[in-house]
C-alpha cells in the first residue's frame, strides 16, 4: 500500500496570518533596502539577477527528525563543507516534524528567525513561497537545476504571491512505488508471477482470482481505500480536481464508478480481510505471515520482509506498479531543501544547500543501511548501488527497478487535504459494505468534496 502523502494547499492570507506588510518580495523600500515577507534583507536576496557574495560566515541548517539516526552522516557533510570553505560555520538543528511544523516554521519566518537552510515538505514550501520567505534558487543560480532528474526539478516549483511559479526548493530525497507479491500465492490462483498486471483493473482481476482460489485462507490485499485514493486515480489518468484545484471532478469520469464497483465486488468476494475496511494497518504483518498475496508498494517493505520473515521473503518477487493510462511510474513529491530569503549569509546558505543535495552526498546517504530512500539526481540513480542486482534477491531488484522508474517517473500527483480524502474514502467504504451503489457513492463523494473545497478544507 502506498503511504499517505502530506497534503493540503496553504493560503497566504488565511493560514499564514501575515502582518499588514503583506505577502511576497520587494526589491526596495523607503530606506533603499529590500524585504522578504516582512523582513528587511540584502537586496541581492530578492529580485532578478544571480546571487553574489563570499561563501563565509555562520548559518543554521534545519532538518526534520534526522539527528537521532543520521547524526554521524550529517555531521560529516557539515565538516566537509566547512573544510572546503574556510571561514564558514554550519549550526545544525533538528525539528521533530510534528503536525505543527508548517505553522511553527511560518512563525519563525515572520519573526525573521527562520533557519538559513531548511528541510521542508510541499505544504510548507507552498506557504513560505507564497509569503516570500524563500530564496528564488532558480533565479539566483540558473545552473542549480543541472544535477536533478527533470521531473523532480519540476516539482521544486511553487507559486509566489503573484501566482508565478518559481524554484524555491532543491529536490532532496524521495520514495518509490512497486508491486511486492508472494509468488506461491499467485501461482495457486493461476496467476503468472513473471507477468505483473499493467493496469489497475488488471490488478483487480488478479485480486478476484486470488479470492476465488483462497477460500478465505489468505487474501489479495487490504480493504481500506485510503491507501489507494487518489493514487489509483492518478495512475489511471482520472482527473481528481479541476485545474485551479477549487473543485472535485473525479466523478465526471465513468471509470471512477467502475473503480468503486470493483472495490465493492472484491470486498464482498473475500479478496480483502473484512476487518481491514477501516483499519489503518498496512499489509506488513499479514504479508509476513503468508496471509496476503500483495504487500506494500513501498520499497522499504521489501527489506522489512527480508529482516522479519525469511521464509516469506524466499517466496517474494517485485514488479513495476501498473503504468495504466499514465504510461509511467509515479513518485510522490520528495523532501526539499530551501534557503531562507532572510538569510544574512545567503551565498553561504545556497552553497551549502547545493552541496548537501549534490549527487555525491545524495548517493552516500542512500547507501546508509538505516534508511531506504532514493535520490533525485541523475548521476545518483545511475550509481552501481542502485543498478547492480545480486542474483535473484528481491530487495536489490526492487532498488534497481525503482531507481530506473524514477528517471522518468511522473511527480504530478494530486494533493488532497485530509478532510477531502476522508470524505471520498468514507463514501467508497459505504459502497464496499453494500450500503449504497457505486454511482451514488461517487456522486456523494464529489458533492461532499466540493463542499469542503469551498470551505477551504
Amino acid at each position: 500500500m502506498r503511504a499517505r502523502r502530506l497534503t493540503g494547499s496553504l493560503s497566504c492570507l488565511v493560514v499564514l496570518t501575515l502582518t499588514a506588510a503583506g505577502c511576497g518580495l520587494s526589491g526596495g523600500s523607503d530606506d533603499g533596502g529590500a524585504t522578504a515577507g516582512a523582513c528587511k534583507v540584502d537586496k541581492g536576496n530578492v529580485g532578478s539577477g544571480k546571487l553574489t557574495g563570499d561563501v563565509k560566515g555562520t548559518i543554521t541548517f534545519q532538518t526534520t527528525n534526522l539527528k537521532k539516526d543520521f547524526g554521524d552522516f550529517f555531521n560529516g557533510v557539515i565538516a566537509d563543507f566547512e573544510k572546503a570553505h574556510a571561514g564558514t560555520k554550519v549550526k545544525w538543528i533538528d525539528d521533530p516534524g510534528d503536525n505543527t511544523f508548517t505553522s511553527r516554521t511560518v512563525a519563525d519566518a515572520q519573526a525573521c528567525t527562520m533557519a538559513d537552510v531548511i528541510n521542508v515538505n510541499a505544504p510548507t514550501a507552498t506557504a513560505l513561497t507564497k509569503a516570500g520567505y524563500l530564496l528564488d534558487i532558480g533565479t539566483k543560480d540558473p545552473d542549480s537545476s543541472k544535477p536533478f532528474v527533470p521531473s523532480f526539478w519540476k516539482t521544486a516549483t511553487f507559486a509566489d504571491a503573484s501566482g508565478k511559479s518559481i524554484h524555491t526548493t532543491l529536490p532532496w530525497y524521495t520514495g518509490g512505488v512497486l508491486l511486492t507479491y508472494n509468488k506461491d500465492l499467485l501461482a495457486k490462483a493461476g496467476i503468472d508471477p513473471a507477468k505483473p498486471p499493467t493496469s489497475i483493473f488488471g490488478l483487480f482481476a488478479d485480486y478476484e482470482k486470488i479470492a476465488k482460489a483462497s477460500d478465505g485462507k489468505y487474501f489479495a490485499t487490504m480493504a481500506n481505500p485510503i491507501w489507494r485514493i487518489p493514487a489509483d486515480f492518478d495512475q489511471m489518468g482520472i482527473k481528481v480536481l479541476s485545474s485551479d484545484g477549487k473543485s472535485a471532478v473525479f466523478g465526471d469520469d465513468p471509470r471512477t464508478t467502475q473503480w468503486v464497483e470493483w472495490m465493492a465486488k472484491l470486498y464482498k468476494e473475500g479478496a480483502m480481510p473484512k476487518d481491514s475496511l477501516s483499519s489503518s494497518n498496512d499489509p506488513s504483518t499479514l504479508y509476513s505471515q503468508g496471509k496476503v498475496a500483495y504487500g506494500s508498494t513501498n520499497p522499504s517493505f521489501v527489506r522489512f520482509v527480508k529482516q522479519n520473515s525469511p521464509s516469506v521473503y524466499a517466496k517474494t518477487a517485485v514488479g513495476q506498479q501498473p503504468y495504466d493510462d499514465l504510461g509511467v511510474a509515479s513518485a510522490g513529491a520528495p523532501q526539499y531543501i530551501s534557503v531562507a530569503a532572510t538569510s544574512k549569509h545567503a551565498a553561504t546558505a545556497l552553497s551549502f544547500a547545493e552541496f548537501l543535495t549534490n549527487a555525491q552526498n545524495q548517493t552516500a546517504w542512500c547507501k546508509d543501511p538505516a534508511v531506504v530512500i532514493f535520490p533525485t539526481t541523475t548521476e545518483s540513480l545511475n550509481d552501481p548501488f542502485f543498478q547492480n542486482v545480486t542474483g535473484t534477491d528481491p530487495f536489490s531488484q526492487a532498488r534497481k527497478l525503482v531507481a530506473d522508474q524514477l528517471k522518468t517517473a511522473s511527480t504530478n500527483q494530486t494533493n488532497l487535504s485530509p478532510a477531502v480524502q476522508n470524505a471520498i474514502v468514507s463514501q467508497v467504504q459505504l459502497a464496499m459494505q453494500g450500503k449504497k451503489s457505486a454511482a451514488d457513492a461517487v456522486k456523494d463523494a464529489q458533492e461532499k468534496s466540493n463542499e469542503l473545497l469551498k470551505q477551504g478544507s
